[in-house]
């Protein structure tokens, strides 16, 4: 009778199936591996290669290699070669082997950054085009000791709409960015740090004459009515929401979908298109007035918010709660938030002074 434990049967089978794997299957390289994924996304070894910064024989001998080697393990090879000019034809094991690569890479790669970020080696932080000062002055009073320290610190450029999403995949460790508020919150922020910079309304950027929409405040109640250039999804996107629900694009008069401010200001200075913008206060107060004899001139307009609930845009900067308490308060984190913080205390003041 076995004296032998499951739990040890189990640990001995798991020993055995890694001392038996296939030499063929242990010379296969991380490099390779992301060499058949770049030739998968761009179609050739030539395009792969200047992709890498290689040669072309390099690529193509790490094809050979492991083509062999599947050969050698499956029974088929991974690509096959369809003539001059063609892309690479890939093969069921090709294409299951890409999948394979892809998320064997994806997990590795995430693996290292946690680690990095853990360990104080490593800080990302994303921001919008119009919050990047938040990081930059914060980033000013932190600088030296990082530097000291070989922490590597990366800023990332992150589109308002994708705020949340580069937050809760973990892909930045702080957000400098803009969302909406309302009296009732975001249930969003119950997880996160937040350092609030400025709070205020968006307002109307418009080519339209003072005769076609007065200089007086437009009731939002009324933008149902008005010729609107809007983006698919963002901030304003949230704000008419609040306001005209989800289907907020049904509702009101659509004149140009962009999915870019600066396209947008484009559209209405050139007068092709004949309409308003909901932006930001700050974005409206700079780009109206007239800049060049060709364009049109645009006008900034006060929105009157006259319909629930009420909303407001604000600016701040963002973390999640559970990394600042994980880490010690020397990580590189949590000193450059208390920056922020402290950088926030100061950017609030004279607003407070002025009230």
């Amino acid at each position: 009778m076995s004296s032998k434990t499951p739990a040890s049967v189990t640990a001995q089978r798991a020993l055995d199936l890694l001392l038996d794997c296939p030499p063929a299957l242990l010379d296969t390289t991380f490099d390779q591996l992301r060499t058949l994924l770049v030739v998968h996304e761009t179609g050739s070894a030539l395009r792969a290669a200047r992709a890498l910064g290689r040669e072309q024989s390099s690529v193509q001998k790490q094809l050979d290699t492991l083509n062999r080697n599947c050969q050698v393990l499956c029974g088929e090879v991974l690509t096959m070669r369809q003539g001059r000019g063609k892309d690479y034809l890939f093969t069921p094991t090709g294409e299951a082997s890409v999948r394979l690569a892809r998320t064997t890479i994806e997990h590795w790669t995430e693996s290292v950054h946690l680690s990095r970020r853990r360990l104080g080696r490593m800080l990302t932080v994303g921001t919008t085009e119009f919050t990047l000062p938040i990081i930059s002055r914060a980033w000013e009073r932190v600088q030296e000791e990082f530097h000291e320290e070989d922490v590597e610190f990366k800023v990332v450029h992150v589109r308002t709409k994708d705020l949340w999403s580069r937050l809760e995949t973990r892909q930045v460790d702080l957000m400098c960015g803009s969302i909406v508020s309302t009296p009732d919150g975001d249930v969003r922020l119950r997880d996160y740090d937040v350092v609030e910079f400025a709070c205020g309304s968006p307002i109307l950027l418009t080519n339209l004459t003072p005769e076609d929409l007065p200089d007086d405040p437009v009731p939002t109640s009324s933008l149902a009515d008005i010729p609107l250039v809007l983006p698919p999804a963002g901030l304003i996107a949230d704000f008419l929401a609040c306001w005209y629900g989800q289907s907020f694009r049904d509702r009101l008069d659509v004149v140009a979908d962009i999915d870019d401010i600066h396209y947008g200001l484009s559209l209405l200075r050139s007068g092709f298109v004949q309409g308003c913008m909901v932006v930001t206060e700050s974005i409206g107060r700079r780009m109206s007035g007239h800049r060049d004899p060709d364009e049109m001139p645009l006008r900034s307009l006060r929105l009157h918010d006259d319909m629930e609930p009420k909303a407001e845009i604000m600016t701040g900067a963002f973390a999640r709660r559970a990394d600042l308490r994980r880490y010690a308060a020397g990580h590189p984190l949590n000193r450059l938030w208390q920056a922020v913080r402290e950088d926030g205390a100061r950017f609030r003041a004279p607003a407070r002074a002025s009230s």
